[in-house]
């Protein structure tokens, strides 16, 4: 039965294959290995049930090679210091060929044998000049230039959403599911970039969270357009709030006035009351009024699982 996991950038994990017999601590430092050369990870511990659980889905595993001591943890900071300075030398040499790149980490194996570079960018680049200069650079050292989207960037730098909390995306989240506007006006938010839109500059991953709720929701109201009738009279609705449950309804006499659900009768008839020049609750906000709302959904970009 699976023991121990580790877990991998894009917070995905993998089984850890180690000999019998070796017990290991949560959070402890090993050193496995990887496609990409050796790394170091930290241990996570596997309870009974979840083990039992994961081993039906037959997870991907990565072999122990050893227990990391107190040297080899300080080694990490010596690499890091490598990686520091490897960026910096990588993005001093963008800057000579004048590439359209934007650098966004280097990494080291344990061994120090490969350093990998990340970058987005919006068009292809051609870095065979840039390879070059890098190779001299870094002499006896693989190189491995990895172009990412930038909702993969996010998840590698980090940081905090307007939650309050760590990024979706370099927590749990393995697989960027796709996000468009819909999702946003389904749920009657309004289309204003900085509230609907990430540090990526993309639709927030939480839009998909929650739209199922929303549209089971959306099921048990009336939808926008319907006659319905009301203690006020007939009327129209024109806005639904989900979260207060509360349904807009233009009268007769030109009036808006906000209703429960149950206070709400919905008629057959046709009823002829134009709703067309109110404003959604997702209408787009007066200052963000000349920004297409599109560049905030993925696109080739957004995402490309190279991390």
């Amino acid at each position: 039965m699976i023991k121990y996991a580790v877990k991998m950038l894009k917070n995905k994990f993998y089984a850890l294959d180690c000999p019998r017999g070796i017990k290991l601590e949560n959070g402890q430092y090993v050193l496995v290995r990887t496609e990409k050369g050796d790394e170091a990870v930290k241990v996570e511990v596997v309870n009974s049930e979840i083990a039992r659980q994961w081993e039906k889905s037959k997870p991907e595993s990565v072999p122990l090679i050893k227990i990391m001591n107190k040297d080899d943890i300080a080694y990490l900071d010596e690499i890091a210091k490598d990686e520091y300075i490897a960026f910096n030398k990588c993005k001093e040499l963008v800057g000579k060929h004048k590439l359209i790149m934007n650098l966004i980490q280097a990494r080291y194996t344990f061994d120090k044998k490969k350093v990998t570079f990340y970058y987005t960018a919006q068009e292809r680049v051609d870095f065979r000049e840039l390879l070059k200069d890098l190779t001299q650079t870094f002499k006896g050292v693989r190189i491995d230039l990895r172009h990412i989207g930038v909702r993969d960037e996010t998840s590698i730098v980090e940081g905090n959403g307007l939650c309050g909390k760590p990024f979706c995306c370099c927590t749990w989240l393995r697989k960027f599911d796709s996000i468009n506007i819909k999702l946003a006006k389904d749920q009657g938010m309004p289309i204003t970039p900085g509230k609907i839109s990430g540090t990526c500059g993309r639709l927030l991953c939480c839009l998909n969270y929650e739209y199922k709720d929303y549209i089971e929701a959306a099921k048990e109201l009336p939808p926008v357009g319907c006659g319905v009738m009301t203690e006020d009279g007939l009327g129209r609705v024109c806005n639904i709030n989900f979260l207060n449950e509360k349904i807009s309804v233009k009268l007769e006499d030109g009036k808006i006035k906000d209703y429960s659900k149950d206070a709400l009768e919905m008629v057959d008839t046709k009823v002829d009351i134009d709703i067309d020049n109110i404003q959604p609750l997702y209408a787009i906000d007066e200052g963000d009024s000349k920004i297409d709302i599109r560049n905030l959904e993925d696109d080739k970009n957004s995402t490309t699982g190279n991390v």
